[in-house]
Formats: structure tokens, sequence, C-alpha cells
């Protein structure tokens, strides 16, 4: 049963859904702010604790162990306990903790506080999501509010650039951390007065060694990952973690298929079109957070820029993602269909990413940086708001917190690509240029420059390869209505399907190969810092 009651035609109850998504949005900000905000902080907080270089990444580690460890853990949670209790109990355990961080008196106290961040994260943003997905029905209304949560979600990271710059510019690092307490405030009365609890009529079980596998599987990935972004590849703990990961990760695979109460139902992922959505989210993080990783390091370390004015260059494409993520989701999703929208915006960030190859130590932000930005926040806003739709549709509410959990993971597993594997072959290709090229005032600042575009052309084939994959792997609007037509997806969600909403359609005698493929893709995977710790190439000095 749905933790919140909506009656369609009811004034009150509309109301009530909006201040609703004002609630959840507030949650859901604060929680992707947390992912960015406090890196730009991190030099700050060094000098003030008095910790090395070194230990300065599990400021972020930590962090991003316990949230991507016990995602799915918390998603099946809120299905089992309340979206409502688990909501609560999230942004207060968040705020606490934040607390204690931002008060933190040596490098031991922030890291523990770090990693008590991530635990709390990981049982409110899949109830977030979940209350999203059971409080907005009609397809008018879904794609409004999910147009709204998408551009968030994708354009919550550019803003953590920002406000942590303000912040750590004009009061302390520390208020990077204290700021939780007034978004997770507001949250909180909102839902205690909004929300309604619906107790499980089941007594709720949990699939302890599924949690047991899930966990240390993501435990290892996220750890292997977090290395490769500041050591290298070739380093035991960083292949040997991921090795294991991926075992561990094989193992819970199996383990779900015979599970009498799975934490990762088999049902929610072998959907063709909703396995392709988790795809899409995965590539396209990866890809936004490359941006924001190398882009940030050219403009302070090339250009120069200080933390708030770095944040402030973003804006431009903050804008583009608002405005194309509610034009996605409310009014060309249900006439195009998921598969238009996110090959689309693949496209543009692949040519937003082509045109980043071309910066120079020289460039202008207007010509050179500017453009890109545009281009890349147009196609970001058309995936990130039709994914998330299209991931979440169709699934049944006793199943909607898991499902939502998977969402954010492969956000958080993108992040993880976005910066493990660009930071390698940035670091390996400005090394290669100093080495071949003469030595002069501005080679560290050109080396790191071309270790940067390099980057920006992985990025660039990793967001052309999700293009062809989307068109591949995603039905056609008119596959999706010929679908909708003979299936009756209203028995998995327990209620009527509008004729107009695009949903995740039934499995087809064309697909199974497909979709069983897709059972072992978004299962479980990792995630990391959105912004990694070392700056991938040689301290340069500004040019202007």
């Amino acid at each position: 049963m749905s933790d919140v009651n909506s009656t369609s035609g009811a004034a009150p109850e509309d109301q009530r859904r909006w201040l609703i998504l004002g609630v959840i949005g507030i949650a859901q900000l604060m929680v992707v702010l947390d992912a960015t905000i406090m890196n730009i902080a991190l030099p700050s907080a060094q000098h003030a604790l008095h910790f090395t270089t070194v230990d300065r990444q599990w400021v972020v580690t930590a962090y991003t162990l316990a949230f991507g460890s016990l995602l799915l853990l918390g998603g099946r949670l809120s299905d089992l306990l309340g979206r409502k209790v688990t909501f609560l109990t999230g942004l207060v355990g968040f705020a606490g903790v934040s607390a204690i961080g931002g008060a933190s008196v040596s490098f031991t106290m922030l890291v523990i506080a770090r990693a008590c961040q991530g635990a709390f994260a990981a049982l409110l943003v899949p109830s977030a999501l979940s209350l999203l997905t059971t409080t907005f029905t009609e397809p008018k209304d879904r794609g409004k509010a999910f147009g709204v949560y998408g551009a968030i979600a994708a354009a919550g990271g550019a803003v953590g650039l920002l406000l942590g710059g303000a912040l750590t510019e004009y009061l302390s690092w520390r208020w990077t951390l204290y700021v939780n307490l007034i978004f997770a405030g507001v949250a909180f009365v909102g839902g205690a007065l909004l929300l309604k609890r619906h107790p499980s009529r089941v007594k709720p079980k949990l699939d302890i060694p599924g949690v047991l596998l899930v966990s240390g599987a993501v435990f290892c990935l996220v750890y292997g990952f977090s290395n490769a972004a500041t050591h290298n590849w070739h380093t035991p703990s960083t292949w040997g973690f991921l090795v294991a990961g991926v075992v561990l990760l094989i193992a819970f695979a199996l383990w779900q298929g015979r599970a009498s109460n799975p934490l990762l139902p088999p049902r929610v992922v072998l959907n063709r079109n909703r396995g392709a959505a988790y795809l899409s989210m995965l590539i396209a993080s990866a890809g936004m957070f490359a941006t924001f990783l190398f882009l940030t390091y050219y403009l302070q370390v090339v250009k120069g820029e200080s933390p708030l004015s770095t944040g402030l260059l973003f804006l431009p494409m903050i804008g583009c993602i608002l405005i194309t993520s509610n034009l996605s989701s409310i009014v060309l999703l249900t006439r195009v269909g998921p598969r238009a929208l996110i090959a689309a915006g693949m496209l543009l960030g692949t040519g937003g990413m082509v045109y980043l190859t071309q910066v120079s130590v020289t460039s202008s932000y207007a010509t050179g940086v500017l453009p890109a930005l545009l281009i890349l926040g147009l196609g970001f806003g058309m995936i990130f708001a039709p994914a998330i739709n299209t991931a979440t549709f169709g699934v049944a509410r006793r199943d909607s917190g898991v499902a939502s959990a998977l969402v954010n993971t492969m956000q958080q597993v993108g992040g993880s690509i976005g910066t493990s594997a660009p930071s390698t072959i940035a670091l390996s290709a400005a090394a290669t240029y100093l080495i071949t090229h003469h030595t002069s005032r501005l080679a560290p600042a050109v080396a790191a420059t071309h270790g940067y575009t390099v980057a920006f052309g992985v990025s660039a084939g990793l967001l052309g390869l999700g293009f062809i994959l989307t068109i591949v792997l995603i039905p056609s609007n008119r596959r999706l209505t010929e679908l909708r037509a003979v299936s009756t997806p209203a028995a998995d969600t327990g209620a009527p399907v509008p004729a107009t909403a695009v949903p995740a359609p039934a499995q087809s005698a064309a697909a199974p190969a497909l979709q069983q493929g897709f059972e072992a893709i978004p299962v479980a995977l990792c995630s990391c810092s959105p912004l990694v710790t070392r700056v991938p190439g040689s301290p340069a000095t500004p040019v202007r």
C-alpha cells in the first residue's frame, strides 16, 4: 500500500502532493549536494585538522563506501518498514552526523561522521524516490514531478560546487556540513506533517545472506574504483578488490534466484525497458561527473579560477538541465517515448564532449567552454528525468523502494566510472606529454590540459556507446504502444495504468535473451565520489 493517499480531482490532495514533492526535492538536493559540496572544502579542512594529502581521499571515500554498500538494504527496508519511517529516520540521522562532522576536532572524527552520512543517505534516498513514485501516478502530474526530480539529480552536483565554494570562501569549511541541518530540518517538518504512515500488512522479512553478499560486493567494488582514481589499475588493492567484488556480485545474483524473500527480486530488473533505463543512468552519470571533474580542474588549476567563480561558471549548464528535464518529462515523454529523448540526450552529450577535446591553455571561457556546457546541459536534462521515470514505472508498490535504490546506485556507479577510469587515462597522457615535449614555463599547464582533453575524448566515446545501446535496447514509442495494448501492467502495480502513460512493457517473445542479460547489470554495483581529490595532471601555473 502506498504511504501517501492521492485522490484525483480533490484539490486538498492535489496541493498535498505538490507539497510532498517539495519535501522530497529538498531531501534529494541535500544528498546530491553532499556528494560534491565537501570536495571544494577539503583543502581548508585539511589545514584545520592537520591530516595528510594521502589521507584526504578518505573524507570522500568513507561517504561513498557506506552509501554504495547499503543502498539496496536501505531500499528494501523502506519497502518493509514504510517510507515515512525510513524517510524521517534518514533525515534525522543525516542531520545529526552532519553536525558531528562539522564540529570535528580530528581527522578520525570527520571520517566516521562522513561514513555515517553515507549510511543514513542510503536509507533516505530510496525512500524519497519511492514516495515520489507512489504519490504521482497520473501521467501529467507524474511527468512534472519527475521533471523536477530529474533536474535535481542532474544539476545537484554542479550546485554543490557553487554552494561549497561560497560557504568555504565566506564562512568556513565546516558550514558545508552544517548546512545540511537547514535542509534536513525543513524536510523533516514537511514530511512529518504531510506524509501518512501505512504499516505493512505482512511481517517484514529480510534477506540476510543477500544483504551480506551485496554489501560486501559493493564495498569491494567501490573501494577498488576509488583506489584506481588515486593510484593505478595495476595496484593489488585496486584489481584485487574489483575481482572480489565481481565474484561476490555473481554470488549475489545467483542467490537472488533461489532466495524465498530476495533483497532484489529478479522481477524488478528483468523488464527490458526498465533495465535499459538503468543502463542509461549509468552511462549518463559517468559522462556528467567526468565533466564536473575535469572542467573543475581545468578552470581552477589551469585558468586559476577561485572555487566560487568555478561554481558560478557551471550555472549555464544547470539552467539548461532544468529546462530540458522539465520539457522532456512533462511535454515530450508521452509523445515521443523514452528512446527518442534518451538517445537525443546521449548524442548531444557526445557532441559536447567532442567540443571540449579542443580546449587549450589559451582558450577563453566564452568560446572554449560555455558552448560545451550548454550542449551538455541540454543533453543531460533529456536523459535523467525520462530515465528515472521509466526505471520506476510499473514497479509493484512492494518493490518500489529497492527499484528506487537501483536508480541511485546507477547514478553513483556512473560517478565512479566517470572519475576513476578517465582520471587514470588523464594522468598517463599528461605524464607522456611532459616526457615527449620540451620543458617550458607553460609545459605543466599544457600537459595537464592535454590529459583533460584525452579524458573528454574517452567520455565522448562512452556517451556515443550509450546512444547506440539506447537505440538498440529501448523500444520505440510505437512498439511501447503495441506492448501496452497486449500487456496488463496493472497486475504488477496493483492499480489501473493510465492509457497515456509510458509503461515499462511486459516481456515479449522477442526479448527474453536481452531481458535475462539485465538481471546481472544493475543488481548491485558500486558508487564513488563524483570528484576525486587528486588532480589528474601536474600542478600548473594559472594561464589567463
